[in-house]
């Protein structure tokens, strides 16, 4: 039998890249080969955990269907967001906490999805029922996802579970969750040394709604101007992934981390209709939203109606 590879979505955040290492960990001990892998290499906050808690980052893998034939997915579900080849192996576990589309099996499996603003939060609840005990540096990272998804407990995703499972994470890391998780979330802002082409891909994934393929990116950052100077150039780039691959419309989202307010670039067939989902309106040919920080639970649902409903 080949090994198991767990692995979470394309160009991985922290939560995709930790989930991975905690998820196989916990599979090794219930008597799973499972190897935690990635579909891209980290981004700076992820890379800050990696370092501070001295775990190395999983192995990049290409097309899944050339390592494997059974395959675990975490913090995601959706087939364009997922490895080259995934429909060529055996999904036999999934643990995420997003929308579940574009998803099929042949054969029965592990599903665990739930609405918490992580899914380490779920895992951390899956040690428990196990009865695994997590080790101090695959609890840092655990935190640190929970950390990044919820905006340090700032995100409408959050949830008491996140909450309660950040802090029982944070004792077994010997780590202060506020200050730690101040300075982890910075380090993901450190974003100038990034090409246009680059930050456009950092955070993004592909969503198909109603006829039309959105691509929707997000970075979080501590001052919009900084990339906002880049914006002529940022919206090139968008415009050439909008050609090069297909896609509809780009929906570039730049979240101050400081204040809870997103700034928007839209570059595509489909502008107006992005604004409408929103009930705002362009102002220099920008949208504002004041309050909004997670794509999870405020982009892509407003997006899913105005496109489907």
């Amino acid at each position: 039998m080949s090994k198991l590879l767990v692995f979470g979505h394309q160009n991985p955040d922290t939560d995709a890249i930790t989930s991975a290492i905690s998820y196989a960990f916990l599979l090794r001990q219930l008597g799973e080969d499972a190897e935690a892998v990635a579909l891209g290499t980290p981004n700076e906050e992820t890379q800050y955990a990696l370092n501070y808690f001295k775990k190395e980052a999983p192995r990049v893998i290409g097309d899944v269907s050339q390592e494997t034939n059974s395959v675990a997915l975490v913090d995601h579900n959706e087939v364009q967001q997922s490895a080259t080849g995934v429909e060529k192996v055996e999904v036999e576990f999934v643990v995420d906490h997003h929308r579940i589309a574009n998803f099929q099996t042949a054969n029965p499996l592990f599903y665990r999805a739930e609405p918490v603003g992580c899914t380490n939060t779920i895992l951390y609840k899956m040690y428990k029922e196990y009865g695994v005990e997590v080790p101090k540096d695959i609890a840092g990272l655990m935190v640190s996802a929970i950390v990044s998804d919820t905006l340090l407990f700032k995100s409408p995703t959050c949830t008491q579970q996140d909450i309660e499972a950040a802090t029982d994470l944070a004792n077994i890391a010997e780590i202060d969750v506020n200050v730690y998780g101040l300075e982890m979330l910075k380090a993901g802002t450190n974003l100038g040394d990034k090409s246009e082409a680059e930050l456009i891909d950092l955070d993004a994934k592909s969503f198909p709604m109603g006829g039309a393929n959105l691509r929707i990116a997000q970075v979080n950052v501590v001052d919009p101007e900084e990339l906002l100077a880049r914006r002529e150039a940022l919206e090139e780039s968008m415009r050439a992934a909008n050609s090069e691959n297909g896609y509809d419309t780009f929906v570039f989202v730049i979240t101050n981390i400081l204040t809870s307010v997103s700034t928007v670039l839209v570059v595509g067939d489909y502008k107006d209709k992005v604004a409408q989902a929103f009930n705002s309106s362009y102002t220099d040919g920008l949208l504002t939203l004041p309050g909004v920080v997670s794509r999870k639970k405020q982009v892509v649902p407003p997006l899913t109606v105005a496109f489907e409903g």
